[in-house]
């Protein structure tokens, strides 16, 4: 194992995660880079074989020493978080915005070095018909992001991913002045 590959396992692991998860490391995925590791997360206790109803993710380091040029550099981060919401926050056009921004914000405030961000926010909005009528309507936020940290001490990319996923599923932050959203716990209405 190439020695910034171990450092930055070291460092994910000395990550401190927010009380409020339960976070599992998982087999990574193959053939994306030479050498990764996993996590899984889930908000408040729930297996990882289903979904959390307050909120889900996962958190990819991959290692390539060839250092790819989409990446710009020898590391990258991809990762996926998932809350349920209120319908009603569900149908807001800047909730995109405000999912993305937790992100960097989560990032910035505890000093994460990293370039080369990219993703995608969607709002799922459903409806339930048939044997799956009484569930009625609901909505959920999905943030699907990768960025390239600046070094093997990945710390604060674990941390600031945990913070984001608290925040999706409506946990208060740990950070002054940001608001949370109004989550839909376990059945929809």
């Amino acid at each position: 194992m190439p020695p910034a590959f171990a450092a930055a396992l070291d460092a994910v692991r000395r990550a401190e995660s927010r009380r409020e998860l339960v976070v599992t490391e998982i087999q990574a995925p193959r053939g994306l880079a030479p050498w990764s590791i996993a996590l899984a997360a889930d908000v408040t206790p729930a297996p990882h074989t289903s979904d959390s109803d307050y909120g889900t993710g996962r958190f990819i380091l991959l290692y390539d020493p060839s250092a790819p040029d989409a990446w710009g550099g020898v590391f990258r981060v991809v990762c996926f978080a998932q809350a349920p919401l209120e319908t009603e926050i569900g149908l807001d056009p800047f909730l995109a915005s405000v999912a993305w921004s937790w992100l960097v914000d989560a990032l910035d405030s505890r000093g994460a070095h990293y370039s080369a961000a990219s993703g995608t926010a969607t709002r799922i909005l459903s409806t339930g018909f048939g044997e799956l009528e009484s569930q009625g309507d609901g909505a959920q936020i999905e943030l699907r992001a990768s960025w390239t940290p600046r070094d093997h001490d990945v710390t604060a990319h674990v941390e600031g991913w945990s913070e984001l996923l608290c925040m999706l599923a409506g946990v208060p932050p740990t950070t002054e002045g940001v608001s949370v959203l109004s989550t839909r716990r376990a059945s929809r209405e």
